[in-house]
């Protein structure tokens, strides 16, 4: 037998084998992408939202196949056109026939396949552009025209964005079209260079002169959109955006000017097409480019350095009176209420009396430090955890309506240790339980939070509530649960035997949660999606399991409503026997003319919420236009059409029919647990700070910028975050749940100034006022201690600085909680919970003083009660939450002499208290009224004042000390 013969049987078996091989690839692959979308059309359906899942995909499968044909068709034709036109004698050089020779075997597969690929590329592209083209198709009018062209906003949010796509795809296909012809007509002698001379055949040059004649009418009409996009781009002049005096009168009218060019042009092409003279098209390109230079640049260039900037204010004027007013508008600050508020600096006895609401509801207990104590006291087992920072809501306790800092007992496997398995992770550890609430203005006497739901089972205020959480922020990847009638319980529910023991309750899921793996075909499209072979062999996975996934309350909404901005800060609440995660969701939009543009992630950056790297979300525009709810228990999520009057929304709404419920239908419950959301807060202070001016040459000055101030406990550069308070406004009738945040004047780092210009409040309770924005503004005149300067008086004070370190003795450290600003007794009151932790062993805070300041007056106390009658002048006229803690005395130290931290307390030393030394009394009298003088100084910059001040403060420390010898 012949090698040949041998070798013959051995090729076909390896040929047999690779086809084999690449036909299990193939069958894996396209495994692997139906399992995954599989996967997707059961979530949707168990959600209840599969009609969103739908039209997603028929939208992408139309616009794909538009992009396709749009593609491939135009490109596939031109070369066609190209090669069936071809000279039949054309002769060629030896170059091209060797290219001719390569090409041609391939030509019928290249004449098929690269309109094809084209058209692939083309088809994603087009993809990506489905909800352009919905929001096209089931537009909604906004009621309201632009200054400038008299359009409906609805134009520059659906209408130009989906001309301009369709321009540009064209143009594409024009270019990629023309190029194939070109390359055609070259390869095969229609088109022929021979030194500066250059041969075209008749029906090349015909081909070619029209598909670049309908080329440049196609930038004729892009030249002609571009008018409009000078409405919500950078401005030359002044405006950050919009289109401001230069643009309205140069910039603009030159685009119209070009676009008449480049219509002509396309004209000259077409007549070349017919009398084959190439000279005309050719100088009418030059005479676009050149056109472009001097009418699209240089002309306007011209205007604003010679026209406009010599005399911007005036000229300016009208285009930043439509700025203002478009930019309110849009970030729905237009009837923001302005109230001058005249704070008083006079800490009188009695302020407070009007106020007895607000400083009833005064909230010590600080949502970044507490939950430190939430998990020493409430934790119970390692496996659960509370998150970095607690949330504030308000629940009816005994009649009365208390804020609450309030948190949900999740699950944490990491705690588990090496008792992490896939058995323990996916089927026995599957859920949290309950919520812990404390009151947010008790403490007990030894510094605890005043808890009014806690425990394992929960107990407390709140009634009874379903208290399993499968879904939350921190909950697994995935978790199996549920199992036939009868089976035994497997789910692990909660310790029964307190903290110490190993006895546990355990469960089974009921409700209706996720996918039901019921058949073999299920279980391997999830052991697949999951990489988990256990999902397909374990025996506890029945046909009557489910599986939970994509369980946070952000990642569950923004799946089932794809068009939402969420706001960052979910937080739960117990509703109607279930606890809910609400969240906050915006219609947002970048088109809105003359609005200014603002990072949205970077515009919500503060203490609590980390700056981007890189912030890609510019907005212009937008609405909390939804809330929604994601049920702890078993995921259910419900969108609720918050502002059904916003056109965004309504588009929306069009595109997916079934997917919102009207406010209406929203429970009294869940009315009474929605707040102003914190993220659109942000954004609107930060437009605030600029546009609460809307007079245009004030504006043009610049003179009355503001900022939100830095966290001035933080010490990082970050902004303050706004805070949520129950407290009566000025100016309002009733208290009401609140979200504050303050304004200083802007100013660079040398020469900024921590003094209050304004304070800026929401209404957060459902009904006729909710989203009521209240802003007080300060006399410029009056000097209103801002967050950083008040902190820097805390700081500074000698007295309260000593305190502080006799509470750091030992193994122990100071936290300073949230700097809270509250409008009350016709001034400005902070207040400042003062926790102590220790540096060793078992840590948490406790609360142990609260620091208070009005005015230039500062008093440091054991409790907020007493504080603010120190603060009054002995009695404030308002009762705080923590009246009813004792109150330790003071052990006196001496103002001059730092403490030592590690020297012992002497628990029998005489205790001085204010009224037991005249002579004292008089020393600290003088001692704050020296401070306060050198404060002012420094602030002033008056050195001399301060060197008289300091050495007051020294004569009055050294009276202090005599008196208490």
């Amino acid at each position: 037998m012949s090698s040949q013969t041998q070798q013959a049987p051995t090729s076909k078996t390896r040929s047999a084998f690779t086809i084999t091989a690449i036909i299990l690839a193939v069958i894996v692959i396209a495994f692997f992408l139906f399992s995954s979308l599989y996967a997707d059309v059961l979530w949707f359906s168990q959600t209840g939202y599969l009609e969103v899942l739908t039209t997603q995909w028929i939208a992408t499968a139309v616009m794909f196949a538009i992009g396709f044909v749009a593609m491939a068709v135009p490109v596939g034709v031109s070369l066609l056109v190209a090669f069936r036109a071809r000279p039949i004698y054309a002769k060629l050089n030896a170059q091209l026939e060797g290219y001719q020779q390569v090409v041609e075997p391939l030509r019928k597969l290249a004449m098929i396949g690269i309109p094809i690929l084209l058209g692939v590329f083309g088809g994603v592209s087009s993809a990506s552009a489905w909800p352009v083209a919905l929001q096209w198709l089931n537009r909604s009018s906004f009621g309201t025209t632009d200054p400038q062209f008299g359009l409906d906003i609805s134009f520059y949010f659906y209408e130009l964005p989906m001309y301009h796509s369709i321009v540009g795809y064209a143009s594409a296909v024009l270019i990629l079209s023309f190029l194939g012809a070109l390359a055609t007509s070259y390869l095969y002698g229609a088109l022929s260079v021979n030194g500066r001379e250059v041969r075209i055949s008749r029906s090349a040059r015909v081909q070619l002169a029209i598909t670049a004649g309908i080329f440049f009418a196609l930038q004729a009409v892009s030249i002609w959109l571009d008018q409009y996009t000078t409405l919500y781009s950078t401005s030359q002049g002044f405006l950050q955006t919009g289109a401001s005096y230069t643009e309205a009168n140069a910039t603009i009218p030159g685009r119209a000017i070009l676009a008449g060019i480049a219509a002509i042009v396309a004209i000259l092409f077409i007549v070349t097409a017919i009398i084959g003279r190439w000279r005309l098209p050719m100088i009418g390109t030059a005479l676009l480019l050149i056109s472009g230079l001097v009418v699209g640049n240089l002309y306007p260039w011209i205007v604003q350095r010679f026209q406009v900037d010599p005399n911007a204010r005036t000229y300016e004027s009208e285009y930043i009176d439509r700025s203002i007013e478009a930019t309110r508008d849009a970030y729905g600050i237009a009837d923001v209420e302005e109230i001058p508020y005249s704070a008083s600096t006079d800490a009188e006895s009695g302020a407070l009396r009007e106020d007895a609401t607000t400083t009833a509801n005064i909230r010590i207990l600080d949502p970044a430090i507490a939950p430190q104590a939430f998990a020493q006291l409430e934790q119970f087992k390692q496996y659960y955890q509370f998150g970095s920072y607690l949330d504030v809501d308000r629940y009816e306790i005994d009649g009365e309506i208390q804020d609450t800092v309030i948190a949900v007992r999740e699950l944490n496997q990491s705690g588990l240790g090496e008792a992490q398995s896939w058995y323990n992770n996916a089927v026995v550890y599957t859920h949290g339980y309950g919520v812990v609430a404390a009151f947010g203005n008790q403490r007990a006497a030894d510094g605890q939070p005043v808890f009014l739901e806690s425990g394992i089972p929960s107990t407390g205020d709140l009634g009874d509530y379903e208290p399993r959480v499968y879904f939350g922020e921190d909950s697994p990847d995935y978790s199996i649960v549920g199992a036939p009638e009868g089976a035994d319980d497997i789910e692990l529910d909660y310790p029964s035997g307190g903290e110490d023991s190993e006895q546990n309750a355990t469960t089974t899921f009921e409700g209706d949660g996720g996918p039901v793996l019921d058949n073999i075909f299920k279980k391997l499209v999830y052991a697949v999606k999951f990489q988990s072979e256990q999902i397909f062999l374990a025996s506890d996975v029945t046909d009557e399991s489910q599986i939970l996934y994509d369980r946070e309350p952000l990642e569950r909404v923004a799946k089932v409503a794809p068009y939402l901005t969420l706001d960052s800060d979910v937080y739960p609440a117990i509703v109607d026997d279930r606890i809910v995660w609400i969240v906050d969701g915006y219609t947002t939009g970048a088109n809105y003319p003359y609005s200014q543009v603002e990072q949205l992630s970077s515009a919500i950056a503060d203490t609590y919420t980390p700056a981007p790297q890189f912030a890609l979300d510019d907005v212009n525009y937008i609405r909390n236009s939804v809330k929604a709810t994601v049920d702890a228990y078993d995921g259910s999520v419900k969108l609720y059409a918050w502002d059904d009057e916003d056109p965004v929304l309504q588009t929306w709404n069009k595109i997916f029919p079934n997917s919102l419920l009207a406010q209406d239908e929203m429970s009294v419950e869940l009315l009474d647990h929605v707040r102003y959301p914190a993220d659109l807060f942000k954004v609107q202070r930060e437009i605030l700070g600029s546009f609460h001016v809307t007079d245009a040459g004030s504006f043009y000055s610049s003179d009355d910028q503001w900022v939100s101030p830095e966290d001035p406990v933080s010490g990082t550069g970050s902004l303050q975050p706004p805070y949520y308070l129950t407290m009566q406004v000025p100016g309002t009738d009733d208290p009401a749940f609140t979200l504050y945040s303050t304004f200083i004047p802007k100013g660079t780092a040398d020469a900024s100034r921590s003094v209050l210009t304004g304070y800026l409040t929401a209404n957060s309770d459902a009904g006729p006022d909710y989203g009521k924005l209240t802003l007080l503004t300060l006399p410029k005149q009056d000097t209103v201690p801002g967050p950083g300067q008040v902190q820097n008086s805390f700081n500074t004070n000698t007295i309260v600085a000593n305190q502080l370190a006799l509470l750091q003795q030992g193994d122990t450290e100071v936290k300073l909680g949230n700097l809270l600003t509250l409008p009350v007794g016709g001034g400005l009151l902070y207040v400042q919970p003062v926790y102590v932790q220790s540096t060793s062993g078992t840590q948490y805070p406790l609360l142990r003083k609260v620091l208070v300041s009005f005015g230039d007056e500062i008093a440091f106390e054991d409790t907020l009660d007493e504080a603010l009658d120190t603060l009054f002048g002995g009695d404030s006229g308002a009762e705080a939450g923590d009246g009813e803690v004792p109150v330790t005395p003071d052990v006196p130290v001496d103002p001059d002499v730092p403490v030592d931290p590690d020297a012992p307390v002497d628990p029998d030393a005489p205790v001085v208290t204010p009224g037991d030394n005249a002579a004292l009394d008089s020393a600290l009298a003088d001692y704050k009224s020296a401070l306060a003088d050198r404060n002012a100084a420094y602030a002033a910059n008056d050195l001399v004042a301060a060197a008289e001040a300091d050495q007051a403060m020294v004569d009055a420390i050294e009276r202090a000390i005599a008196a208490t010898e």
